[in-house]
């Protein structure tokens, strides 16, 4: 192995022991916090403290299009490389990037067929 490996493996392993080793000693010797009730409680942009029941249910709908969204949002991560890499994929990128848009339009579509984002 060459020197400037190993000198980087070394000073990557003591940043990564010294670093959680500063954290605990400034919590060790910051200054304590006095926890009470009045600065535990929950604060809400002046809303008062909620009294009762605060389990909110969800309508499955808003998880429904959640998913849809970081699926189809997951899925266009990938169409960057491909712009960037443009002239140097050639023929093959074009091809094989059109098929993939292929299967985005038609889960898209299947979306759309089975009125997945429809409020009723």
């Amino acid at each position: 192995m060459t020197y400037e490996l190993v000198l980087s493996c070394i000073i990557l392993s003591v940043l990564a022991i010294s670093i959680p080793l500063l954290f605990i000693a400034s919590k060790k010797l910051g200054p304590n916090n006095k926890q009470n009730l009045v600065k535990n409680l929950p604060y809400e942009s002046g809303v008062t403290i909620p009294i009762g029941n605060t389990d909110a249910r969800f309508d499955i709908k808003f998880y429904l299009v959640a998913i849809i969204f970081v699926i189809f949002d997951v899925e266009l991560i990938f169409l960057f490389p491909w712009a960037v890499n443009l002239k140097t994929l050639g023929m093959l990128g074009i091809v094989e990037m059109f098929s993939f848009m292929f299967l985005l339009l038609s889960g898209l579509i299947y979306v759309y067929l089975k009125r997945a984002l429809t409020w009723q």
